[in-house]
């Protein structure tokens, strides 16, 4: 009898359990499976107990590898990782934008960079724990990113930069379970990592502290400015302009009648505008490089729902797309603190179109 070749995928593995359960289903599916892990920066030592990839990490992601019995690999992308994710993000802060280094992290990184390396290993495949489900429609045979079944863990927003090749490719095991599932299939399982907990959204800068980090790899201290009205009055003093982002409210330290919130940054004049909650809505979106995952932009304005943040709600909107892969969005009802750096994302029900970066 001739062995039936199986397909070759390759596992992104952090540690976490998301990722092990992800390398479980594909391995159980039929798959040929290899594991791997993407080193991602330096200086993540045990004692950065919230960061992911650190040594422990590797040592979780290895045992549960060997457990499955697949082979089990470190890869070093830390030049990448410095280049165009952690620069990016220090970039975008120096100039009063606000990014989300997840979704380059998901562009450039893991359906990338990663997806190369399983290209030079003969992987047809790249797996990972994303919550999100990857379907084919019968009628056009395009490839579309769903949201996942359980809206609570739903990460879709971050993958809108997917292209009809990548999504091909990619398969999200995780897409249809909730996490109390996932957990399950991890104890059954005996996997070390069966109640280890949720890693932070930016691996590189474990405490949180922004304004840190960008000296840190930059070497730069922003200097301190004012704070001002939307005439220019002159309310306070500012640590600098990396500590800020459009809507903030905490962390001013400005004694005022009412409550003031951050409504924009000069960064030529090294200024932060404040005002109150109503100076902050806005009713369109300027977007620059949107990615239309149909691969194909359209040629009239599309009615759909829009998320501007991770965790926002959706709200109904018009998106025209424009010349040079930008795109206008008329909100149907005003939005608030719609920040540039940020994406913005279309929906169509659980279906994700596209996005493309707020300016």
């Amino acid at each position: 009898m001739t062995d039936i070749k199986k397909e070759k995928a390759l596992i992104a593995m952090s540690g976490g359990v998301d990722s092990s359960v992800a390398a479980y289903l594909a391995l159980h599916s039929g798959y040929e499976c290899t594991g791997c892990m993407m080193k991602l920066y330096e200086g993540n030592s045990d004692s950065d107990v919230s960061s992911c990839c650190s040594a422990d990490d590797a040592e979780d992601a290895r045992a549960v590898a060997h457990r499955l019995g697949i082979p089990f690999y470190v890869f070093n992308y830390t030049d990448i990782f410095r280049r165009e994710i952690i620069d990016r993000f220090t970039d975008y802060y120096l100039r009063g934008l606000t990014p989300n280094p997840c979704i380059d992290c998901n562009r450039i990184m893991k359906f990338g960079a990663l997806m190369q390396r399983a290209d030079e290993l003969g992987c047809r495949y790249v797996v990972t724990g994303h919550y999100a489900r990857i379907e084919r429609d019968g009628g056009s045979g395009l490839w579309q990113l769903k949201k996942a079944s359980d809206p609570a863990k739903d990460q879709s927003y971050v993958l809108y930069q997917l292209t009809q090749e990548q999504l091909s490719r990619i398969l999200l095991p995780l897409g249809g379970m909730d996490k109390g599932q996932v957990r399950g299939i991890a104890g059954q399982q005996g996997f070390i990592n069966a109640h280890k907990s949720e890693s932070q959204d930016i691996c590189f800068i474990p405490d949180g502290n922004v304004a840190d980090a960008v000296r840190k790899y930059t070497g730069a201290d922003p200097a301190p400015g004012d704070f001002v009205d939307s005439e220019g009055r002159i309310l306070g003093r500012h640590r600098g302009i990396c500590s800020y982002t459009i809507g903030q409210r905490r962390g001013l330290g400005i004694a005022h009648e009412s409550p003031l919130y951050v409504c924009g940054i000069d960064v030529a004049g090294n200024r932060i505008i404040l005002g109150s909650d109503s100076d902050l809505f806005s009713d369109t979106a300027h977007l620059r490089c949107v990615n239309w995952i149909s691969g194909s932009i359209p040629e009239d304005e599309v009615r759909c729902s829009v998320r501007i943040r991770y965790h926002a709600p959706e709200v109904p909107a018009t998106v025209k797309p424009l010349p040079e892969g930008a795109a206008l969005v008329s909100f149907d009802r005003p939005v608030r603190a719609v920040t540039p750096g940020q994406s913005a994302v279309f929906y169509d029900g659980d279906t994700v179109l596209g996005g493309g970066e707020i300016v």
